[in-house]
């Protein structure tokens, strides 16, 4: 495993400085818009803005890498996103913040196309799996690294704005000097949501919802923390903890995967972070039970979504795979943008408890409309234990890489199984 990790170092390298660079412009938006006077509901616009570019920048950006190449394409969005994050402190009112951040989005929908083309280009079907976890972990490393950053300058300032903006113009440095040139990517048409939905009614529903939690959880959650009172070295504890929850819930979800039923596992995920989520509401005050709620909460949302990826598979055929991985994107999108607007109106409305009042419901949605499904429809033939985790924030590539890793992980279950019973009728 070393050895593959040492072959992309410098791609995991950047990816890891980008995300700090994002992580802090990511919690910064809610203390600093706290600091500006903004309202709750216009930070909400603010957080949505993110992911709008983020849903625009999946259709548009494999269409730029086609005209100009990845490298060029890489270091003109690497060098804009840098510009918009200096540009933050400069244009502190609301709807500049909110322009911002829908480039900032559609900067990141590009990086994350080209970085994850590069790497699927150096893995091999044995390699892949591996492959996609590495870059997870570096992601998810930067993402709680830039928590503690935070607390190196004063929030009120430009100091920490420039800092994630310097981390970004480093990351590039590693990564366009290892860059090699790629094929062109290929313009995808989306899975149409009807034919997603008829193919995996649980999946497509699914997604939308923990698309709204998990927007929520990283744009709101800052904006939560702020309105609450709490300092910066607290916030960004908050943070982490959701962070952490998110990566250190991996393993034991994909054990768990080995064990039971998808669906079954989903809506288990689903309820504990139900109850997660409203602890708060009825213990207010406390921090210790807020790290642990963003904890928990945090913990089974991504899984979630990498277990919703992975049952959508379950009903492709392999030609649908990338249409299929570009319509998850699209659907993913629209609850990330609409989930912050709504949470934010709601805080604005009735105050910042209803942000745990709110996730808790999303997820007993999920949980009683996946329950309803296994009533519906029985569960998928053929072995559905495979797991990979693969984060929210990830490019149609990603997605589309890890439906090839379940198709390969199927495939060796079933040459496994025939071997052993073609051992059986052997010693028969």
């Amino acid at each position: 495993m070393l050895k593959l990790v040492a072959s992309v170092w410098a791609l995991l390298l950047g990816v890891f400085l980008i995300m700090i660079g994002n992580g802090m412009q990511s919690t910064l938006m809610g203390i600093r818009g706290e600091i500006e006077g903004f309202s709750t509901f216009a930070l909400s616009l603010v957080t949505s803005g993110y992911f709008l570019g983020f849903l625009i920048g999946s259709r548009v950006t494999p269409k730029l890498i086609r005209q100009v190449g990845h490298v060029r394409a890489f270091a003109a969005l690497g060098s804009l996103m840098s510009a918009v994050l200096i540009a933050y402190p400069l244009l502190t009112d609301p709807w500049s913040w909110t322009l911002l951040r829908i480039v900032l989005g559609f900067c990141m929908s590009g990086i994350y196309v080209t970085a994850e083309s590069w790497l699927n280009d150096r893995a091999t079907n044995e390699t892949r799996g591996t492959m996609l976890s590495s870059y997870m972990l570096a992601q998810m490393a930067g993402l709680v690294g830039a928590q503690g950053l935070l607390n190196v300058g004063d929030a009120a300032g430009a100091s920490l704005f420039i800092l994630a903006s310097i981390f970004v113009s480093l990351a590039f440095t590693p990564v366009l000097l290892s860059a090699v040139p790629l094929p062109a990517v290929e313009a995808v048409k989306p899975m149409s949501l009807r034919d997603l939905y008829e193919r995996s009614p649980t999946a497509t529903v699914g997604t939308a919802i923990i698309g709204a939690i998990i927007a929520a959880q990283m744009g709101m959650a800052a904006v939560y923390g702020a309105k609450i009172g709490l300092n910066v070295r607290d916030v960004s504890l908050f943070i982490a903890s959701i962070f952490v929850g998110s990566l250190i819930f991996q393993y034991p979800v994909g054990r768990l995967s080995d064990l039971m039923d998808r669906r079954i596992l989903m809506i288990s995920l689903a309820i504990v972070g139900a109850l997660a989520s409203i602890l708060p509401f009825f213990i207010e005050g406390s921090f210790a039970v807020l790290l642990v709620a963003g904890l928990i909460a945090g913990g089974v949302a991504t899984p979630l979504y990498s277990l919703m990826v992975a049952y959508t598979n379950d009903y492709l055929e392999r030609e649908e795979m990338p249409s299929a991985a570009s319509g998850m994107i699209f659907i993913y999108g629209l609850g990330a943008v609409t989930g912050p607007v709504v949470i934010g109106q709601t805080m604005e409305l009735t105050g910042p408890v209803s942000f745990w009042v709110l996730l808790t419901v999303l997820f007993a949605v999920i949980a009683a409309y996946i329950g309803w499904r296994v009533t519906q429809r029985a569960a998928p033939a053929g072995d559905d234990s495979a797991y990979l985790g693969v984060l929210p924030n990830s490019s149609a590539v990603a997605v589309d890489a890890a439906y090839e890793w379940y198709e390969d992980a199927a495939q060796d279950a079933e040459e496994e199984s025939g071997e052993e019973n073609a051992g059986r009728d052997g010693s028969d």
